[in-house]
């Protein structure tokens, strides 16, 4: 069954914060900290994450912004949309629809891994035009070689099985599965955040709309239009990351006309659930200089 916030959202990371929405056909579990008259702030989480990654670091951006967050279709407390497809370019259209349900036009934005390519996505697609995008361990090009053709058809294959969502969420209610998995990122995350996500992952529904992702997760037609972003792009990359391979943000600040790489050394994949206070920090520090570069074109 899905996730129930009434039952499994007992305890859940800033409940008080939540609220829900309709918009696009899906019901959308979303998060928003801070006060109504600052800047928005998006926040975007990763495959099979929710609004509880950011619990520790939402709090010290909510000193500067408004912070939004969403549970992204078919993850956490959002429902699964109706269409079947969970492309990159679906997933855009969804948090665009959230967005102006809300009346949100962000001026800032971040994401996480695959949270990151959404961003871009909507970017490039007009759907949002912040002063800034900041990408958290981006998952933006491609898998190389055979993986990139390996990993979407075995995610299908797995998606398309009824079975395999059960016996994912049985492994994560029965072993140390989660925890294992949490450590292959490259990242040391509290008892606490290895407890949410297994809390997660023992929902078929929730295993379900993360295989789906994966399974319709295209990024070539990103990589290929990355070159025509406008709009200034900070790279945040663990040096420990063992899901994303750092040299992914240096080749896309490559691609980019105005983009920049920001190290976090001994960090990996969940640089933010590790080290909130250290990657708030780099945030807003990023997002400063739209600020101060902004006040001298005043001057």
């Amino acid at each position: 069954p899905p996730l129930d916030f009434a039952r499994d959202g007992r305890g859940w990371p800033h409940r008080d914060k939540s609220r829900f929405v309709e918009a696009g056909g899906t019901r959308f579990h979303v998060q928003i900290f801070g006060h109504d008259d600052a800047p928005a702030l998006l926040l975007l989480h990763g495959t099979g994450a929710s609004t509880h990654s950011f619990r520790d670091l939402a709090p010290i951006l909510a000193e500067h912004y408004r912070v939004v967050i969403p549970d992204l279709p078919g993850h956490g407390f959002t429902a699964a949309p109706r269409w079947r497809r969970v492309s990159i370019t679906g997933m855009a259209a969804a948090i665009a629809a959230m967005l102006a349900a809300l009346d949100i036009a962000p001026a800032y934005v971040a994401g996480h891994s695959a949270g990151a390519a959404i961003l871009l996505r909507m970017a490039l697609d007009g759907q949002i035009a912040p002063q800034r995008i900041v990408s958290l361990n981006g998952a933006l090009l491609p898998f190389p070689g055979v993986a990139a053709h390996l990993f979407p058809r075995l995610a299908k294959l797995l998606f398309l099985n009824p079975v395999a969502p059960r016996f994912f969420s049985w492994r994560a209610r029965n072993t140390g599965a989660v925890a294992q998995l949490m450590e292959s990122t490259g990242s040391r995350i509290s008892a606490e955040g290895v407890a949410y996500y297994e809390r997660l992952f023992a929902s078929p529904t929730h295993v379900e709309g993360a295989l789906s992702m994966m399974a319709n997760w295209d990024l070539e037609g990103l990589r290929r239009d990355l070159p025509r972003l406008a709009v200034p792009l900070t790279l945040v990359v663990g040096t420990r990351d063992r899901a994303i391979p750092p040299e992914v943000s240096e080749r896309v600040a490559r691609m980019v006309k105005n983009a920049s790489v920001e190290t976090l050394p001994g960090l990996g994949h969940l640089a933010h659930e590790e080290a909130p206070g250290q990657v708030a920090a780099v945030v807003t520090a990023a997002f400063a200089e739209d600020i101060n570069s902004a006040e001298l074109r005043i001057d």
